[in-house]
């Protein structure tokens, strides 16, 4: 028994040895980690800056049949109707977006059409704002930036609180780049990255205008 004690303990001891080695281990492999997703997030970043900045002169243009196959100069043209452009704008490139062709019932997929000049793309979304919808050519045609998937998820998280903006009389609102909502009220600016603080400013801003 006293042999088998030893050898016990024995053992005991080097299993304390291998633990304390690996949390040894597993401490620095914490810190490791930690680092690299701070790195992770800090990539994401830049890419996803790159990735906006690469889309910046593109417009998203929605209604437009399938049937109708565009190319640039057709952009240009049908641009220049829809917002009564002085001159055609230099479209460099356009195509459909990445998915299956839809069926002649379904809803057709949208054009990105790459404008040569980044002014003369803001202009035509400054329009496109203001118009909402345009009816022409027996189509109903909208423009949209053309942001990324994950941009473009974080800016519609602010739809329910832009309309609640709508009926405050004196509010100006918008979102800024990249999904960042400015609400504007007598002269002092609040900026949300939040949906959820967003909407909890303006339910106290409705609540103080009673």
């Amino acid at each position: 028994m006293s042999r088998e004690f030893t050898g016990l303990k024995g053992n005991v001891t080097e299993m304390e040895k291998c633990l304390s080695v690996c949390t040894d281990d597993i401490v620095l492999f914490q810190a490791k980690v930690e680092t690299m997703s701070k790195e992770l997030i800090k990539l994401e970043n830049k890419c996803e800056d790159l990735e906006s900045g690469s889309r910046r002169n593109n417009l998203r243009i929605v209604g437009v049949p399938e049937e109708n196959i565009l190319s640039p100069t057709d952009v240009s043209a049908l641009l220049m109707e829809a917002f009564e452009l002085e001159k055609e704008p230099l479209v460099d490139r356009t195509h459909r977006t990445v998915a299956p062709k839809p069926n002649p019932n379904e809803r057709p997929r949208a054009i990105v059409a790459r404008m040569h000049n980044y002014a003369v793309c803001a202009k035509i979304l400054q329009k496109a704002r203001k118009l909402q919808q345009i009816k022409m050519r027996n189509m109903t045609m909208s423009v949209f930036p053309d942001h990324n998937a994950k941009t473009a998820l974080a800016r519609a998280a602010f739809n329910e609180v832009r309309r609640l903006l709508w009926g405050i009389q004196g509010v100006r609102f918008g979102i800024i780049h990249l999904a960042k909502l400015r609400i504007t009220y007598e002269g002092v600016q609040h900026d949300f990255v939040s949906p959820e603080k967003a909407k909890a400013y303006v339910v106290y801003l409705f609540l103080c205008l009673i």
